[in-house]
């Protein structure tokens, strides 16, 4: 029976079925194809909460409200559930310094086993902080009141992508979605790139903290050239990322003891002029190459922290910049080869908004584009997971999340998990081999016989194992099947949830197939 059900999952997987699903209809106000499409696209997948403000809002206003970023709540449980998370509720700075207490404890002990257990103890913390920030990322996903917003912050989460297991990102982990990310998602593209530039996060993983005056660093000018903000063949040239390095000399992180003599310096008036620092960020003027610069064509004058405003300035007015940015939106959003005239469009916008991120965004949904490719999209894992999540909870609440994060570990696109920093690919072939395939029908099968501990409370793993009760699987054929599913399976889907022996089967093979799959 295991290997019918594998079989059967794996082929509904493996099924090249063209346009894969559709979804729903419904009462009082009718839903057609296009509209469940649409939602299926501007969503992180449909539940029961997202299609009753639809029906009562309509396409328009329903995008209106999103793009207004007006509501970015949690239902009670979630938020007390984040509020819990040291990673979440402890400022970055008293993480850090946390942290290096304990390693400076460790390094005073004696070479033997308590010394041992400290320094495990200390990296178990450190662990558990980037624990926290994963799951809260994936909790804000599924339960969030704005899906399209919760879309946009994994979006350039992954575009300004940061590695959670060098030094202390993982502590810096959720400050940097919460405070970095969150609040720009659907702002202005260049305020954006700021706050990603200023990031505690972002410094350390590109090493930006470390380039100064006398000893340049380029990695961080490459990366926000090439990867976030302009794209390969732009027309850059390396002098202008030797120049953007030399520009960014001085920008840096301040260490925790720096920060408490800045405090001293300022209660007597004596802050160095010249410096600006803005919670872990610091700009230091004695790191700083002061030079002029001639940086994408244009004279930069030495002068500060200044000339860093100016290059971003320069770079997020960049034609270039308008046309990657729109590209990356398009492929993450339409098709991984996105129609050039919706890609031209989005990049107009951008350039008259100067870079407005949500109007570039309705530039994209009210194009006739996004409905005429629907259904040929493949989800990555982290679509899969939470549209499967959304669907299978319709709004009820988990109290652990962390089996969800070994779900996106074992799909291969671990939260804060991608070592190189341009973030986990879009395109659909980078998830779709047999392997994968593989993983993506035992994740399905975990959420649709409720395995995997979703209900259980939290914890490390070092305790005992709880008593285990049978998992319950959730209700899939309910009342938001029949209204957005339903309606327009696929013949070969069907009949192999025809064929399920038992709710666990059905909802695998639901979950499996190239109609919830593909959006």
């Amino acid at each position: 029976m295991r290997h019918t059900l594998a079989a059967l999952s794996l082929g509904l997987l493996l099924a090249v079925t063209g346009a894969a699903p559709a979804l729903a209809d419904t009462t009082n106000v009718t839903l057609f194809h296009d509209d469940i499409a649409w939602l299926r696209r501007a969503s992180f997948g449909v539940d029961s909460a997202t299609l009753a403000r639809y029906r009562q809002l309509g396409r328009e206003g329903w995008l209106d409200e999103a793009l207004a970023d007006r509501d970015d709540t949690l239902p009670p449980p979630i938020q007390q559930l984040l509020d819990s998370y040291d990673a979440i509720n402890t400022p970055p700075l008293e993480l850090l310094k946390r942290y290096r207490d304990a390693l400076k404890q460790v390094k005073t002990m004696p070479n033997g086993d308590a010394k041992m257990a400290a320094r495990k103890a200390a990296q178990k913390d450190g662990r558990q902080r980037l624990r926290e920030a994963q799951q809260a990322e994936l909790l804000h996903a599924i339960y969030g009141s704005n899906p399209l917003k919760e879309q946009m912050v994994w979006f350039w989460l992954n575009h300004f992508s940061v590695y959670g297991a060098k030094g202390p990102v993982k502590l810096l982990a959720a400050d940097y979605e919460e405070h970095v990310i969150r609040p720009h998602a659907l702002g202005k593209f260049r305020d954006l790139v700021m706050a990603t530039l200023e990031s505690p996060a972002m410094l350390v993983y590109l090493d930006s903290a470390q380039n100064a005056k006398g000893k340049v660093n380029e990695n961080y000018a490459r990366e926000l050239m090439e990867l976030h903000t302009l794209g390969v063949g732009s027309g850059y040239t390396q002098q202008d990322v030797q120049q953007l390095a030399l520009i960014l000399t001085g920008v840096g992180v301040a260490r925790p003891r720096q920060m408490e003599r800045g405090r001293r310096f300022a209660r007597f008036g004596g802050a160095r002029p010249g410096v600006v620092q803005r919670g872990l960020f610091e700009f230091d003027p004695a790191r700083h190459d002061d030079s002029d610069k001639t940086f994408l064509g244009h004279r930069i004058r030495g002068g500060g922290f200044e000339e860093v405003e100016q290059a971003v300035d320069l770079i997020v007015s960049q034609p270039a910049c308008a046309r990657f940015v729109s590209r990356q939106l398009a492929q993450y959003f339409v098709a991984d080869d996105p129609p050039p005239a919706l890609v031209d469009a989005m990049a107009h916008t951008f350039q008259r908004t100067d870079g407005d991120i949500a109007a570039v965004l309705r530039t994209l949904f009210t194009s006739k584009e996004l409905t005429a490719t629907a259904g040929g999209k493949f989800k990555d894992p982290m679509q899969f997971l939470v549209s499967a999540m959304r669907v299978s909870l319709d709004g009820r609440p988990i109290g652990n999340a962390q089996p969800l994060v070994g779900a996106l570990q074992q799909m291969g696109e671990p939260l804060y998990g991608r070592i190189t920093p341009d973030g986990w690919p879009l395109d659909s072939a980078s998830w779709s081999g047999s392997g994968q395939m593989a993983k993506r029908f035992d994740i399905a099968g975990m959420i649709g016989s409720g395995r995997g501990r979703l209900f259980a409370p939290d914890d490390d793993g070092s305790g005992p194992m709880p008593m285990r009760t049978r998992p319950t699987p959730p209700a899939l054929n309910g009342p938001l099947y029949e209204e957005t599913i339903a309606p327009w399976l696929s013949p070969a889907t069907q009949a192999a949830l025809a064929k399920a022996a038992s709710p666990q089967e059905w909802n695998t093979f639901l979950l499996s197939s190239p109609d919830f799959n593909y959006r």
